[in-house]
């Protein structure tokens, strides 16, 4: 964490100062926004925590409940969004308090008695070591917490306004705010009033019954599996032995996944409640909690579960629906207008829960779309940027639903229907990349470059999500990890890897330091002269050398830039390798130097030669909306 470069900060370093909309921020709900955001779950408030950091974007997220989440129905963290979670700077934290998975059991009927239950396999729940994050348990609830800590600690000095209910949209197309929404108060003395507000943007994160998503005419296209399952959160006693261990449990009367919650007392049970009669799913759907204990009694054998409390159950019937588009724009309209209205999360995919996919998609969804809007409304991008929405979220979404299908099968089959006995295990360990978020690879597009020089950076595949590794800083000599370093700040990220030579020998790697700093085509040289030469670009350089070998007088200027208002030096871009465990070994990186571009959602977006300055600038051109006439960039 830097600060102090705008003076001495007495106190909480995570408080920003306020800036741009954020200074004397209005209390009422203005009668003009550039984007509104329509429900306050994970999708909505990823998306509204990533746009307050734009100081001169009007953002407003509107609830239909008076007040926070109290309890939420997701709670399965994978280590992707852990990731995330590190971007806005509560991955510590949050992991401090969920509960950690770190394997999980398999249970079926003893082969001498099959009343009975018996622990048949162990799998190791990241054995391939896909992450340096754990996969979490812990309550949404504490999600949407941490989100709304950060909005509020961010220089627009966000907050939901709870207490609104979106009754509608109109999409003008005339003005500069083209988006008309009705909205009304959903409580109070003033309950039932409507209002109308104007906006540049609308994003929809309301859910599976989302009526943003009517308004733009969109509908949900998929099926039901007909089977039911009944979820609940407990407190019990048992004397089942694996209780707080996450388990797949399949007994001669059903099956139960059981998910143990943060705290070290607090479980989940989803519990196999049978087929559905498709003439009359009322039944199912009325069915007890009490007859949830009694079926999960019945799959336990020859173990009890005395619940003593129960802080939430529900009955569900899985389904899967994807809808045809993310945006308002028609089929028809692609490539003659830039779209308006977005819809996020459950409002355009729907699943299963088993899998722990909901929360943790949705998050990546807003992530992707706030960025995009944060440029384009800030003047960074073109409109054109916010087309890429659809076309990279859609085709996600359908690879989750695929893989939900799959594993929501396989959890409601009898032990007996499987072709051999390990297939549900054998299962859940070859897929482990899939659920835990890294299996998502963007295609070329405006802001994914060709995988020309893959060969250069093996492990940063182009389209996939940066993977972190250990470098050693230069400055003042702290082992970290490179992306923990990537905060939700809106910067492209240019990662340079240097070649062998030393720092100021005239190197490729000076060279390509000297064009990033002085040439016209630069991308650098988009960033406003009014503000940090990194306020747009953020530029780093790892070396292949130890820290120790490295001179730090030595390093090109544009590896240090002269922040804030006193034109400090900030030291914390320059990185040596980590003895232990050298990145350019790790990830595959050519010994030559090669430069990996990411974005501000963390996914690489190109992999380029440290000679390739033309390659670079041809990639960010299409990007950057304006450029000025070309000055050198001072640093």
């Amino acid at each position: 964490m830097q600060f102090h470069h705008h003076g001495y900060v007495s106190g909480d370093p995570r408080v920003k100062p306020a800036a741009g909309v954020g200074i004397n921020r209005p209390a009422g709900f203005p009668d003009e926004v550039d984007v509104l955001i329509v429900g306050t779950g994970p999708a909505g408030m990823l998306a509204a925590a990533q746009l307050s950091q734009f100081p001169n974007v009007t953002t407003r997220i509107i609830e239909r409940r008076e007040g926070r989440l109290p309890i939420g129905q997701a709670d399965g963290i994978q280590a992707r969004s852990v990731e995330t979670f590190q971007a806005f700077g509560f991955a510590e934290r949050i992991i401090a308090e969920a509960y950690r998975i770190t394997e999980m059991a398999f249970w079926k009927p003893d082969p001498a008695n099959h009343s009975r239950i018996v622990r048949s396999a162990r799998a190791v729940d990241d054995e391939m070591g896909i992450s340096e994050f754990p996969h979490l348990i812990v309550n949404q609830a504490r999600v949407l917490d941490y989100f709304a800590e950060f909005m509020a600690n961010s220089p627009t000095r966000m907050a939901p306004d709870y207490g609104y209910e979106f009754r509608g949209l109109e999409v003008t197309g005339h003005g500069e705010y083209p988006v008309t929404v009705t909205l009304a108060h959903a409580s109070g003395a003033n309950e039932g009033e409507e209002r109308v507000v104007r906006a540049k943007y609308v994003i929809g994160a309301d859910g599976a019954r989302s009526k943003v998503r009517d308004a733009i005419g969109c509908h949900l296209a998929g099926d039901a599996a007909n089977h039911a399952w009944g979820v609940m959160d407990v407190l019990a006693v048992t004397d089942f032995p694996d209780i707080r261990t996450k388990c797949a449990i399949q007994g001669e009367k059903g099956s139960i996944l059981l998910i143990p919650r943060e705290g070290g007392f607090l479980f989940r049970m989803y519990v196999d409640l049978g087929e559905v009669d498709p003439n009359n799913k009322g039944a199912v759907r009325a069915t007890t909690i009490e007859q949830i204990i009694h079926k999960a009694n019945e799959i336990l054998h020859p173990y009890t579960l005395d619940v003593r409390n129960v802080a939430w159950h529900s009955v569900y019937e899985v389904g899967h629906r994807l809808t045809d588009r993310f945006d308002d724009v028609l089929p028809d309209q692609r490539g003659t207008r830039t779209p308006r209205v977005f819809i996020t999360g459950d409002a355009c995919h729907t699943h299963s829960a088993k899998a722990g996919q909901g929360m943790n998609v949705s998050m990546q969804d807003g992530f992707n779309i706030a960025w995009k809007l944060g440029h384009v409304l800030e003047g960074r991008s073109p409109e054109s940027l916010l087309s890429t929405y659809s076309e990279e979220r859609q085709v996600v979404a359908k690879n989750l639903i695929d893989f939900d299908k799959e594993w929501s099968t396989m959890m409601a089959k009898k032990p007996e229907e499987f072709e051999h006995p390990s297939d549900l295990e054998d299962f859940y360990v070859s897929t482990a990349e899939f659920p835990a978020g890294f299996m998502t690879q963007y295609t070329p597009s405006l802001i994914v470059g060709s995988p020309d020089h893959q060969d250069l950076a093996a492990g940063f595949p182009v389209g996939k999500r940066f993977k972190s590794a250990p470098v050693v800083r230069v400055g003042d000599t702290n082992p970290i990890h490179l992306g923990h370093h990537a905060t939700a700040d809106g910067r492209w990220r240019i990662y340079v890897f240097a070649d062998p030579a030393l720092p100021g020998t005239g190197s490729a790697t000076d060279k390509l330091a000297r064009w990033l700093a002085e040439a016209a085509e630069s991308p650098l040289a988009a960033t406003p002269s009014d503000a940090d030469p990194d306020a747009w670009f953020d530029v780093k350089v790892v070396y292949q050398q130890p820290h120790t070998e490295l001179d730090i007088n030595a390093v090109p200027a544009v590896f240090k830039p002269q922040v804030g208002p006193f034109k400090l030096t900030d030291y914390e871009k320059v990185y040596g390798t980590d003895p232990k465990a050298d990145i350019f070994e790790l990830r595959g990186l050519d010994r030559g130097g090669v430069v990996v571009v990411v974005r501000p959602d963390q996914y690489v977006a190109n992999v380029l030669p440290l000679t390739a300055t033309t390659e670079l600038a041809q990639f960010f051109g299409p990007l950057l909306k304006s450029r000025p006439a070309g000055q050198p960039l001072t640093v």
